[in-house]
């Protein structure tokens, strides 16, 4: 299983344990999945954040 997809699972039982009921929650579990998705995708190196975080240069 590769780090994303990892990362969507992480969230979508993060988003199980913050509340069950209603159209607000699955919204939520939405959004757990995909930053989930967004950081396990960094984590393999799909996407690059740094560019992102205020105060780092690369230079």
């Amino acid at each position: 299983m590769s780090s994303s997809t990892a990362g969507v699972f992480a969230g979508l039982f993060l988003a199980l344990i913050a509340g069950t009921a209603g159209f607000g929650w699955f919204v939520l579990a939405l959004l757990f999945a995909a930053v989930g998705y967004v950081l396990g995708a960094h984590l393999e190196g799909k996407i690059d954040l740094t560019a992102l975080l205020p105060g780092r240069s690369r230079g």
